[in-house]
């Protein structure tokens, strides 16, 4: 017992080098004087030459101490340093290799080499997964900081500006004091429409996925001969549902009837959330299926509840547990803060765009886009991508999802981490959205390293940048109506490539700057070629386009065309 708990805990100890001597300390207090000029006296003396204290001397001697003293400190902390940075990587190894074991004590005997080796290929069981617990959003407990509520003032402030920027050059410009909000309403315009379809999902998402899983359970409890044969069938039949049922019908519904942009984002940003949803609960509980059919420990086996699934539906995670911890009161008024800080956000994002973004793209896009407009127009268009980054951060990650939380009483709210300290882009990626990384963690990349038993790290984070770009670029291209693969370079081009470069090993307050420096430039350039690939398929309408012409973006050639209905975009 107590030499499994030493080989646990015993840190790699480090010889510590010598300190290095200093010559002109150990000579200041006794070379350059002869031997009638030095004296010594009981206790700490002081250095006396013809009955006079030297004090340069001293003073030397103490500029020298205090050298020697700090390289000491410095010396220390370092190889302190490394002694728990070497003492804690083996606690989490020891953990991570005893995590799957089934013990019966804390402490046991070091795993032999064969134990380890069959440990790399085993498959976690249901629920030892991601571990949900009570915590709170961090931007609530940074706003109960004054400091940090300032800048949340701040932002205030310049909304408030933003409106009587608008009062003023509408008064100026057309002699009336009335805000319109013309673009608003084309936005989230056919909005019946969109309670129908996203009604109809829902529906189809509560049915037609725990149906099909609860008769799939029915034929593995041993009484159906050919259980392989049934999983094959009710898993094509759940696929063919997520291809078509949710994939293809409402992309039908948004295109054929030709929604706005934020109508369309409502329609196809929950199109995804559901088919998200809908594979977490089949992944999750049927390996727990699998078990049961093959040991027979129970009579019949763990369904879950439809009230489970149901909340699951409903609960701001990706990731289906039978429980979540709870929270044991709802707080109205938080709520309400909640959503009409998402309005707020809302209305922010329509005066960012009406200040910032139409003068500007309106006017840009009558003259051909060449590379001299194209930086010019990048750079201007930073101030109002950072703005909507931010304000699509504040209002759906941390507003929307803690809204729904609170009404659910669903306790665990770190729905991002604190990505504006990262100093690389892979922690970047880790803190932005936590609900989604931990989706393509689970189903897509540690599935991927499952099925490739461990072999192809690299391959398998290529392939989460590549399903997260492409599931992207779906969107934007479906909700805008054209297909400019933009994002999808920056995913696929420079993604990668600052992930690779801007690692976690990076850091240092530079590190948080490049990547700050990026991410502005990056949100520059989204907002420039998206708005004026959006204004151009406007002034330059094609009446019969061949497919081809449809992949062109039609920013690259047009100057001018017939003007389409732009005095409300």
């Amino acid at each position: 017992m107590e030499s499994g708990g030493d080989s646990v805990l015993r840190p790699r100890c480090r010889t510590i080098p010598k300190i290095p001597t200093f010559p002109d300390l150990d000579s200041s207090s006794d070379g350059g004087r002869s031997p009638g000029e030095r004296r010594q006296d009981n206790g700490d003396n002081h250095i006396i030459s013809n009955g006079k204290i030297e004090v340069e001397q001293m003073i030397s001697k103490k500029l020298q101490l205090k050298r020697k003293a700090e390289f000491l400190k410095s010396d220390l902390m370092r190889h302190f340093d490394s002694q728990v940075n070497d003492f804690m990587d083996c606690l989490i190894e020891e953990s991570a290799s005893l995590e799957p074991v089934p013990v019966p004590a804390v402490f046991s005997p070091p795993l032999s080499d064969k134990e380890r080796s069959k440990l790399r290929h085993f498959r976690p069981p249901h629920g030892q997964g991601k571990q949900f617990v009570s915590r709170r959003s961090l931007l609530d407990e940074l706003f109960e900081v004054n400091h940090i509520r300032t800048i949340y003032h701040m932002f205030i402030a310049l909304l408030i500006l933003f409106i009587l920027s608008t009062l003023v050059v509408d008064f100026i410009d057309e002699g009336r004091l009335v805000l319109d909000f013309d673009l608003l309403v084309y936005a989230f315009g056919q909005l019946p429409l969109v309670v129908c379809t996203w009604t109809c999902m829902f529906l189809s998402v509560l049915v037609v996925p725990y149906t099909l899983f609860h008769l799939w359970t029915q034929t593995q409890s041993g009484s159906h001969s050919h259980p392989r044969l049934y999983s094959l069938l009710f898993g094509s039949v759940f696929l063919l549902y997520q291809v078509l049922g949710l994939g293809f019908l409402p992309t039908y519904v948004v295109v054929t009837n030709s929604l706005p942009p934020a109508s369309c984002f409502i329609v196809i940003l929950e199109q995804v959330r559901l088919m998200m949803k809908a594979h977490s609960f089949v992944r999750e509980n049927g390996p727990r299926i699998l078990i049961w059919a093959k040991d027979k420990t129970t009579p019949g086996p763990e369904v879950p509840q439809l009230s489970q699934y149901l909340y699951f539906l409903f609960a701001p995670t990706l990731i289906y547990r039978d429980k979540y911890p709870r929270n044991p009161v709802i707080r109205w008024g938080y709520v309400a803060t909640k959503l009409l800080q998402v309005l707020g956000c809302l209305f922010y994002a329509y005066y960012v765009f009406v200040r910032l973004c139409i003068p500007q793209f309106h006017s840009v896009s009558l003259q051909l886009f060449d590379l001299k407009a194209m930086v010019l127009c990048v750079f201007n268009s930073i101030l109002p991508g950072v703005l909507v980054l931010l304000l699509g951060f504040f209002a759906f990650l941390h507003c929307w999802l803690n809204a729904f939380a609170e009404m659910l009483r669903f306790a665990d709210r770190m729905f991002y981490k604190d990505w504006w300290n990262s100093t690389s882009f892979a922690n970047y990626y880790r803190t932005w959205n936590v609900v989604v990384h931990d989706w393509l963690y689970y189903y897509v990349y540690r599935d991927f390293l499952w099925m490739s038993q461990k072999r192809f790290r690299p391959a398998a984070m290529l392939f989460v940048f590549t399903v997260s770009a492409v599931v992207h670029e779906y969107i934007l291209a479906i909700c805008f109506g054209f297909f400019y693969p933009v994002l999808f370079c920056l995913f696929m081009c420079f993604g990668m490539m600052f992930n690779f470069i801007l690692h976690d090993q990076r850091k240092g307050p530079i590190w948080n700057i490049i990547m700050w420096t990026a991410l502005f430039l990056g949100q520059g350039v989204i907002i420039c070629l998206y708005s004026h690939e959006w204004y151009a398929q406007r002034y330059c309408p094609l009446n019969e386009p061949s497919f081809l012409e449809l992949l062109k973006p039609r920013s690259w050639n047009c100057q001018r065309g017939s003007v389409v209905d732009t005095d409300r975009l």
